[in-house]
């Protein structure tokens, strides 16, 4: 009998905010240690905590994109445990009264193409310190800049059926996320963590019992330790052995998953309403100003890419996977260049030069300038790609201009290429007679020989017809 793999996800996600999720300390990364710090986030006594207003409003931000339903009346948590860079003892979290709960994510997986991934709960929470085990030696340093910064953290349910689902569901939630400018999501600096949970059952038995895998610092890394762990619990339970509920590391270097302690349940937490702060109520018209602040969400807008602009799934997908190349495209669009036109270029050749395949390196003004000299017939596409990255070092400067200084204005002038047709089909007499014996793909050669005389300067569609009139004179 088959096996089946269920994975549930946990993600945690830092807002973009400028002070922390309780207090006015600044949420920048990379400060010196312990710099961005007050007697709230170190949990001193006689500290209370404020909710950060922006922080909630992108949460709510975030949960109606993801469909959920947005709790106008939600509860915050102490979430107890002791480790180091927890300098209160406990977390302030959500438990039993979440900020939203019941969404939904539309996910394209590599093996059962689209389907649905439940949401269970989205909840506002804060972040811990960082503690640093490769800094003083023999000891362990603690960073409390952290301490304090506004996370949500996202639940799915476990709808997941595999490594790669899990990772195409990871894409999926970024894009979102990024989209609606909730976070910026840079696994390096820790803006978006997850957990993986993972069991195997046989098809059609009860759910097994389930692993965590924790703080795994990039999507590859989480397909790789799901993969592992997959076929370690396989392994286990077919050599007669059985699964233990555990929390697990994943080592990056060596691909392997190792337990770390037994996995903590709700109990463990001794979660417990937090005295120090009132229930979060929400206003319904401060719930509506939210709700209206979501633009066209990555999903509808590739839809609408597809249906308005008659693009290709794959063009509207790639235009879609920012919302910065999607505003871009449209802009480019809205200057009059055609839609598939405007398509090839933002894909192949603005993003060309882009350094991070996101950052847009001209004005959607500027690239415009340069397809319209493309198709006017005054610059080659070739010659348009070049002005184009002259363009991207020199922004200001028009079009036009850069193409002629570059010497890549296109002769049209019928008696020049003439001219230049003439004296090809003279030095070619041999492939002149062929193609009028009916060797018609030689009109290709002929037109490349009349380009070299030009320098690249002719017209290539003024030459062909050219070229046609002389052959069959």
């Amino acid at each position: 009998m088959a096996w089946e793999t269920v994975v549930g996800l946990e993600v945690h996600v830092q807002l973009l905010t400028r002070s922390k999720m309780f207090c006015g300390c600044s949420a920048a990364y990379g400060d010196p240690p312990n710099t961005n710090v007050c007697p709230v986030c170190l949990g001193l006594p006689g500290a209370l905590p404020v909710p950060n207003e922006r922080a909630v409003r992108l949460a709510v931000r975030a949960a109606f994109a993801l469909g959920c339903a947005v709790h106008p009346r939600s509860i915050f948590a102490r979430k107890n445990y002791f480790y180091p860079d927890l300098p209160k003892g406990y977390q302030i979290s959500q438990f039993e009264e979440p900020l939203a709960t019941g969404g939904r994510l539309e996910v394209v997986s590599p093996e059962r193409g689209p389907f649905t991934v439940g949401i269970k709960r989205l909840h506002v929470e804060e972040d811990s310190g960082k503690s640093f085990h490769d800094r003083v030696p023999g000891m362990t340093a603690v960073d409390f800049n952290r301490s304090g910064v506004p996370l949500i953290e996202i639940v799915s349910e476990p709808d997941l059926r595999s490594p790669a689902e899990a990772r195409a569901y990871l894409t999926a939630l970024k894009q979102v996320l990024r989209w609606i400018e909730v976070s910026d999501c840079n696994m390096e600096e820790g803006s978006l963590r997850v957990d993986a949970n993972l069991s195997v059952r046989r098809s059609g038995e009860p759910l097994g019992t389930r692993t965590e895998v924790k703080n795994v610092n990039s999507f590859s890394n989480v397909e790789r330790a799901l993969a592992f762990e997959q076929g370690r619990q396989i392994a286990l339970i077919e050599d007669g052995g059985a699964v233990e509920q555990r929390t697990m590391t994943f080592d990056a270097a060596t691909g392997d998953v190792r337990p770390t302690r037994s996995k903590e349940e709700s109990h463990d937490y001794r979660y417990f309403p937090e005295p120090d702060l009132p229930p979060l109520v929400l206003a319904p018209q401060w719930l509506n100003d939210a709700r209206a602040e979501l633009t066209e969400l990555p999903a509808a807008r590739t839809a609408r890419f597809i249906r308005s602009y008659e693009l290709p799934e794959y063009d509207a997908g790639v235009l879609t996977g920012s919302r910065a190349i999607a505003d871009y495209y449209e802009a480019v669009v809205a200057a009059g260049v055609p839609a598939k036109e405007a398509a090839n270029w933002v894909m192949n050749d603005v993003l060309g030069l882009s350094e991070d395949g996101e950052t847009l390196p001209l004005s959607a003004a500027k690239t415009a300038e340069v397809i319209s000299l493309v198709q006017a017939g005054r610059v080659s596409r070739q010659a348009g790609k070049r002005v184009l990255a002259e363009l991207a070092q020199a922004p200001e400067r028009a079009a036009l201009e850069v193409a002629q200084e570059l010497g890549l204005i296109q002769v049209q002038d019928a008696g020049q290429i003439e001219s230049w047709v003439a004296e090809t089909l003279a030095a070619h007499p041999a492939e002149v007679e062929r193609y009028r014996r009916g060797e018609v793909k030689l009109m290709g050669f002929l037109v490349g020989q009349v380009m070299k005389r030009s320098k690249g300067k002719a017209d290539p569609k003024a030459v062909g017809a050219a070229l046609e009139a002389a052959l069959t004179s």
